[in-house]
């Protein structure tokens, strides 16, 4: 018997909600180091700040499911409206060079400003996330094709790559590869909770930027002549859309550095889910996304225990058959 869509959007969010909650009580339970379930509960409730265990609770693994929740949605959110703007199924924050921009601009103020407050690295993050759009697609504009969907996936990975590139250079000529090899290659056990309260505001305008965006995004998921037939103002929704792509995708990479693969898988299984409506797409990707880095992140534990896994490895071991599955069987074609 089938159910209805409103029963079956309801029992999937009940789903998601209870398999985050497990996840996060997993991530908060289990490490590297071993702690007992009683520790745990003290540390929650009743805490020793002398208490070693305690603080490893307090202080990493909460931290560290709470990153990985909201990293996880943000980036699956990014996704989702990149690919429903663009209309191209491999549209993602990693793939079209704008995780890049972040890092590339947090190696420069790292260069240049030195002791940069975790404020200023927020924003050069965003700037840099601006700075990767805006090169990918305002190349795409001047080339013949170039904003075909195969066309802007293979700019941004060449942009992207690019950026990248001289992130490393700059980084190994100042001496400071140590530094930035945090925003090279994510590591969550390494989350700043300071870091996370301040990127909170910007999450906030970013996600209520994307539901805002979501029923013009569906109209703009049937193509540009389409929704500007039915009255949309393409360019200014565009902008936008893509507004609320950067800053998601700005905090992401500031808080744990570049991840992967989140934003290029989480909308399409969504969409599966639930259909082309981007006013239930936006939210359902979030909880989905969220799952799905917390999950990744408590694998990442014992993939090679008792030594922690890096969590891109992990994303890719989902994210590259699934990248070479939709270049098999849609060629970057549009949604």
């Amino acid at each position: 018997m089938k159910l209805s869509a409103g029963l079956k959007t309801t029992s999937l969010l009940v789903l998601g909600v209870v398999l985050i909650i497990l996840v996060g009580v997993l991530s908060v339970l289990y490490g590297t180091k071993s702690i007992s379930y009683s520790t745990v509960w003290n540390a929650l409730f009743h805490l020793d700040g002398d208490n070693i265990d305690h603080l490893i609770i307090r202080t990493s693994r909460i931290p560290r499911v709470a990153g990985a929740l909201l990293i996880g949605a943000f980036l699956a959110v990014s996704g989702a409206l990149m690919q429903g703007m663009t209309r191209n199924y491999l549209a993602s924050p990693s793939i079209m060079g704008i995780s890049d921009g972040s890092v590339f601009a947090i190696t420069l103020c790292m260069v240049f400003l030195p002791g940069a407050s975790s404020m200023t690295m927020i924003l050069y993050s965003l700037a840099g996330s601006m700075l990767g759009a805006a090169l990918v697609f305002g190349t795409a504009k001047l080339l013949p094709g170039g904003a075909s969907p195969l066309s802007l996936a293979v700019l941004g990975t060449i942009i992207g790559t690019f950026l990248g590139g001289v992130s490393q250079a700059l980084a190994t000529y100042f001496q400071i590869s140590q530094n930035i090899s945090f925003w090279y290659n994510a590591r969550l056990h390494m989350m700043d909770p300071a870091l996370i309260k301040l990127a909170i505001p910007f999450a906030v305008v970013g996600l209520a930027l994307g539901l805002m965006m979501a029923r013009s995004v569906t109209m703009l998921s049937l193509g540009d002549e389409t929704a500007a037939g039915l009255g949309l103002k393409v360019t200014v929704v565009k902008g936008l859309t893509m507004l609320s792509v950067v800053i998601l995708t700005g905090i992401s990479v500031a808080i744990a550095g570049k991840i992967a693969f989140v934003g290029l898988i989480i909308p399409h299984i969504t969409r599966y889910l639930i259909g082309q409506d981007y006013r239930k797409i936006i939210p359902f990707s979030a909880f989905l996304g969220a799952l799905f880095l917390a999950a990744c992140d408590l694998i990442s534990r014992f993939v090679n225990f008792p030594f922690e896994t890096p969590i891109g490895v992990v994303t890719a071991l989902f994210g590259v058959p699934f990248f070479l599955y939709l270049i098999k069987t849609r060629g970057g074609g549009q949604t």
